[in-house]
């Protein structure tokens, strides 16, 4: 194990040649911190709720703070990662993370419960838009980048598909609790593994000084150019989309469609494997085929799949005779794999988009790109937790939204070929 100043030193030196294959993979596991956290207690909403002798409201509620926290400390250590370096920001948040996490385990009612996850949610937030600007300092060309990314998403994407299944396992042996121990437990392990692996991808000839007016003139400048807001956005509205379908699910699974905690957490799973298996596909193709028209591609699958959604979803609740209800499950699930597989494919080709054209602000950008999404995630949380779960069509509603939007965007963007 190399000593820390022997990893920083050598951050800036083996990168100019071949990029070993533990980086994206150590990158991706950092990553998961934001999508384990926010994955592995989705099961245990109901039995929250109990515990705290609260609303499903107040319970959903707790996923919006996490989403602003995550927003707000974005915007936030994206521009310091600029200012510091890589690895210190997200030294300093994930040790955060970890102790605001075993808060929330032995919180004591839902209020101290969602002012820790607040606070852990601002943690988390400097190991989801770091590791992405690590990928900018190393990989300037778009369609390499967006490989790279595609192996992010692969790795950050297996943690979450162990996730709720463990999620699912305590909330049916034990308590909820041990979910928030074990977070504070991967939080831990993270200060190791940066601590004592992470190099520094940020020479010190790149960093960059700020201020309050830099900063303001920073995000001005990316918000104009056309091609980074209109990337920007399409992964918020991506977000938007599987937010919505994040904050609802278990509720729709659990309460509606009657699935146990541990069944959901396997349907989770299986989303989660094809969401995974777009990713590895779309870094094979890559290069071959334009990363733009894969893009789009991907966006108008998502919205046949969440327009099926909400024929389904409509269909059962206000027309369909009792003896449709046994299949209303079945394509529903159809129909949601159709709409959030594409993500796979639309977040690393619309990230890569976003971040292209501004190698000097790789943090900035990210942060920016990043905050977009979790204010969409946080509205999409309020949005969703307004209706009783008495039907998918909220759900299918949000989601469509947020797919429609996306193509939108996508057809917003300036329209040229990927260079390199």
């Amino acid at each position: 194990m190399a000593s820390p100043s022997a990893v920083r030193d050598a951050g800036t030196s083996f990168f100019a040649g071949r990029i070993p294959v533990w980086v994206p993979l150590l990158l991706g596991f950092l990553t998961a911190v934001g999508p384990i956290s926010t994955d592995i207690y989705l099961p245990a909403f109901p039995a929250m709720e109990q515990t705290f002798h609260t609303s499903a409201g107040n319970v959903q509620f707790t996923l919006s703070i996490w989403f602003v926290g995550l927003a707000i400390g974005q915007i936030t250590v994206g521009p310091l990662s600029d200012r510091f370096g890589r690895r210190k920001p997200m030294l300093i948040g994930n040790a955060l993370y970890a102790v605001a996490s075993a808060i929330c385990a032995f919180a004591p009612d839902i209020t101290t419960f969602s002012i820790a996850r607040f606070v852990a949610s601002i943690g988390a937030s400097a190991s989801l838009v770091i590791p992405t600007a690590c990928v900018r300092d190393m990989v300037p060309d778009r369609n390499a980048g967006a490989r790279m990314m595609s192996q992010l998403v692969m790795v950050m994407g297996v943690v979450p598909i162990l996730a709720p299944m463990l999620g699912g396992l305590v909330v049916e042996f034990v308590s909820w609790r041990i979910i928030f121990w074990a977070s504070a437990a991967y939080g831990a392990i993270c200060v190791a593994l940066i601590l004592f692996v992470l190099p520094e991808t940020l020479p010190y000839d790149r960093r960059v000084a700020l201020s309050p007016v830099t900063l303001v003139t920073r995000y001005v400048t990316l918000m104009r150019d056309r091609a980074f807001a209109s990337h920007a956005l399409i992964t918020a509205f991506s977000t938007f989309m599987s937010f919505s379908y994040l904050t609802a699910a278990p509720f729709v699974f659990v309460k509606l469609f009657h699935f146990s905690p541990l069944h959901f957490s396997m349907l989770f799973g299986f989303f989660a494997v094809f969401m995974i298996g777009a990713s590895q596909i779309n870094g094979l193709l890559v290069g071959r085929i334009d990363s733009a028209k894969l893009l789009m591609a991907a966006i108008c699958l998502s919205v046949i799949g969440s327009l099926l959604l909400v024929a389904v979803s409509l269909w059962s609740a206000w027309y369909a005779p009792p003896a449709w209800q046994p299949y209303e499950v079945w394509l529903v699930i159809a129909a949601m794999l159709l709409t959030l597989a594409p993500t796979g494919i639309i977040f690393p080709n619309a990230m890569m988009g976003a971040l292209a054209d501004h190698p000097s602000l790789a943090g900035a950008a990210s942060a920016l790109a990043g905050t977009l999404q979790y204010v969409l995630g946080a509205i999409a949380g309020v949005v969703v937790g307004q209706f009783a779960a008495v039907s998918a069509i909220p759900m299918a509603g949000c989601m469509c939204f947020g797919a429609i939007l996306m193509l939108i965007m996508g057809l917003l963007r300036p329209h040229r070929q990927n260079v390199n």
